[in-house]
């Protein structure tokens, strides 16, 4: 495919790129060491990167389709009626999703996180569903199998979803007022009919629910503390996500971040707080506890969660790899270029070839982009063409 660069406004201060078809086919070269018999990586479960960082979480994006408009994912004036989505052929099929995660969790993998886009538009998604949920970890464990979704076509799937096999659901809900919910989403859905979704992932068993607020200054924060009422002591976890620079089509700047210290500060003003230890490493959210009157954290009031990638970065302890929708492997939320496993899959490549290529690759690992963002000047790397949000999953 080649490379096109369109731009869309003539003011140089807002000009964008279209980065998604264009980054696609650009690729690291897959490690020459995945062919060598006599250089096969063991699949012990204890693989590390060059920090010391095991493989413990694979989000697998399903789809690079979305009915939502969110503008800080897919701004609709790029993604619009004429943008061109991937082609069906191009798209992993779910065996080679099954095929690709069985290798995964030979090296340690034990938590995969489906996503798009939305991955509920996936035709016939809880087939995948099936094959993975039959997956066993190297101590015969079953995996922690969830998904992220919009909530839009959750009331309708949250029961085949569960019977399928999927352990829990995290939802994108970035106001409680249905205005604001709107505008934000950009195609006029109503929140309401996200809470019923909500509801029937709770009724289904799909939990615990985690409910995911991207805050954006200017757009959403007078919905902070609302969002924070409605779900305390609800028994669901809401977490509060830093607006952040990924891809390079929703126009990020440093001045619409509002930091997770400042939401603290908010919700403490009227709803006390106590913060909490992390509940397994490599966990993204820093967490906080609703307090009772005694100033203990109360579990029946419920806990909160802060993902500070821009102000507080984790890149540390990140367990985490994403393999985009047609079988890139990207090492980290803000890469520029991914690992090409699809052409392993549909080539000659042996089950071992594979295990040995996601070794390397992962052996290899040093990214630490958010620690990089931290030692710059503000918007310093804005307009980096990065790979977007919507082609490999939050």
């Amino acid at each position: 495919m080649p490379l096109l660069i369109q731009p869309l406004m003539s003011d140089p201060h807002t000009h964008r790129v279209i980065p998604l078809h264009d980054l696609r086919p650009l690729a690291w070269a897959l490690p020459e060491t995945t062919w060598h018999n006599n250089l096969r990586m063991a699949t012990s479960g204890l693989l590390t990167d060059q920090r010391g960082r095991p493989l413990r979480d694979l989000r697998i994006s399903v789809t690079d389709r979305c009915n939502f408009r969110c503008n800080y994912c897919m701004p609709k004036e790029i993604f619009d009626a004429n943008y061109t989505y991937l082609p069906h052929s191009a798209l992993l099929s779910f065996e080679e999703i099954t095929r690709l995660a069985r290798r995964f969790v030979a090296h340690g993998v034990q938590k995969i996180r489906l996503t798009g886009g939305e991955p509920l538009l996936r035709k016939n998604l809880e087939r995948l569903i099936e094959q993975l949920a039959s997956l066993r970890t190297p101590a015969g464990l079953p995996l922690d199998l969830t998904l992220t979704t919009n909530g839009a076509l959750l009331a309708r799937k949250a029961q085949s979803l569960k019977a399928a096999g999927l352990q829990r659901v995290t939802v994108s809900l970035d106001a409680l007022d249905d205005a604001v919910f709107r505008r934000m989403n950009e195609v006029d859905f109503p929140v309401t009919d996200v809470l019923v979704g909500i509801e029937a992932a709770r009724a289904a068993g799909l939990g615990p629910i985690k409910i995911n607020m991207v805050v954006k200054r200017g757009s959403n924060e007078q919905q902070i503390l609302p969002m924070a009422r409605h779900f305390r002591g609800s028994g669901l976890v809401l977490r509060f996500i830093e607006y952040m620079d990924v891809g390079a089509t929703n126009g990020w700047r440093m001045d619409e971040v509002l930091p997770s210290s400042d939401v603290i500060r908010l919700i403490q003003s009227e709803l006390p707080l106590v913060p909490l230890g992390p509940s397994q490493p490599g966990e993204t959210a820093q967490r906080w506890g609703y307090a009772d009157a005694q100033g203990r954290h109360d579990p029946a009031l419920g806990e909160i969660g802060l993902i500070s990638s821009v102000t507080n970065a984790f890149c540390g302890d990140c367990n985490r790899a994403r393999l985009s929708t047609e079988g890139q492997l990207y090492l980290c939320l803000f890469a520029e270029k991914g690992y090409d496993l699809r052409q392993l899959l549909r080539g000659e490549a042996s089950d071992a070839d594979l295990a040995n290529a996601i070794g390397h690759i992962w052996q290899g690992r040093q990214d630490s982009y958010s620690e990089q963002r931290q030692a710059q000047a503000p918007d310093t790397d804005a307009r980096t063409k990065r790979i977007e949000m919507s082609y490999i999953g939050g």
